[in-house]
């Protein structure tokens, strides 16, 4: 099923504010809320949705690339992006929302349910910048890449924590005049996990963790664009008691010395002599996929703008391509031999080689319309 619109999903329209989105998000959120709703998988799905959607939207960087490029600017083709966000991700990021404390006992205890116990840790992100040529861009490429992480060591055993018997947080009760009040806080021994290590090797540090270097394989749709962010789940460092964090893997375009990306369309400046424009000549261009032969026409203009359909790059966002558009410029030679001056002086007064443009000549901009 097709993601819906972000913008759909909280009800808002594109120049709402932030607290507009997060106003937004906040009544949703109370709506489907687990604790309202047990055991009802349309209700928690429709509160995942809705906090994916106030993810993106309620960071800046990540709106202004939905705004450009939609679902996946953000990290929505395949595998990627915020679409795997599980109910711990939702506690653990936004249970400040309704003024809870960050240890995840914000939801439960709004509602006064059973929600409001430990939530699951999650481990920290790691970031890659992924150098892309022109040619990988435009359909897409599978690439391997070495990264080190932070991974549980093998033989590490653990025990729950005694400070808050696994809890995972600390409860204090304070006597007031309006009675007893609890707060919580999250273990400063386990760190939240509610669990410390029992054994393990000698490699590992206090918390059982080593740093490995492994070989991962990124899929990279085609279309991705500079500074686009994708994501890869689980593939950042783990932590003991919780789940592993992400692997965010950042766009960066190698420049292409012959052809210019413009959105999906490339650019190739195709400069011919006077001779061949004025003639017809059948020339050689470069393209994204290797090179093609196409014709010049007798008597082509300088400015002239050749489309080569399907030429281009593929849509991040579907199944089309853009296209290769050839800017024909002819090509005056600034220094002639003598033999050359007076060949073309015999031929200055020939009506032939008058500018005579007419009304069926279009101008630049006429071109530019037809093409953008």
């Amino acid at each position: 099923m097709a993601k819906r619109d972000y913008y759909e999903v909280l009800g808002v329209n594109k120049s709402a504010s932030t607290d507009e989105i997060k106003k937004a998000y906040r009544k949703l959120a109370i709506q489907f809320h687990p604790d309202k709703n047990p055991d009802n998988p349309e209700a928690e799905d429709k509160f995942k949705e809705a906090a994916e959607a106030y993810e993106v939207l309620s960071n800046p960087e990540k709106k202004q690339r939905y705004d450009q490029f939609g679902h996946q600017g953000v990290g929505g083709a395949g595998g990627y992006g915020s679409g795997g966000m599980n109910m711990d991700d939702i506690f653990s990021q936004f249970g400040d929302i309704f003024g809870g404390g960050g240890g995840g006992g914000g939801f439960g205890s709004f509602f006064g349910g059973g929600g409001g116990g430990r939530r699951t840790k999650k481990g920290t992100n790691l970031r890659v910048k992924m150098k892309m040529t022109l040619a990988e861009i435009a359909n897409g490429v599978e690439k391997k890449i070495k990264v080190k992480r932070h991974l549980i060591a093998d033989g590490v055993t653990f025990k729950s924590c005694s400070t808050c018997q696994g809890a995972g947080q600390v409860k204090k009760v304070v006597n007031t005049m309006l009675g007893q009040m609890v707060s919580a806080s999250t273990c400063g021994v386990c760190g939240g996990s509610g669990q410390i290590v029992d054994k393990k090797p000698a490699d590992a540090d206090a918390r059982g963790l080593i740093i490995k270097e492994e070989v991962i394989s990124i899929n990279i749709p085609g279309g991705v664009a500079e500074g686009m962010q994708l994501s890869m789940s689980g593939k950042g460092n783990e932590i003991p008691g919780g789940i592993a964090g992400d692997l965010l893997i950042v766009i960066e375009e190698i420049e292409d010395k012959v052809l210019q990306r413009d959105g999906n369309n490339v650019i190739y400046d195709l400069y011919v002599s006077f001779i061949d424009a004025a003639l017809g000549a059948s020339v050689e261009v470069p393209t994204i996929e290797g090179k093609v032969k196409i014709k010049i026409d007798q008597g082509t203009q300088s400015g002239k703008m050749l489309r080569l359909k399907g030429k281009g790059i593929k849509d991040i966002n579907g199944y089309s391509k853009g296209d290769q558009l050839i800017m024909v410029n002819v090509w005056i030679p600034t220094h002639l031999s003598r033999e050359e001056k007076e060949t073309l002086e015999n031929l200055k007064d020939s009506d032939n080689f008058k500018p005579d443009p007419g009304n069926s000549e279009k101008s630049f901009f006429d071109k530019m319309k037809e093409f953008f």
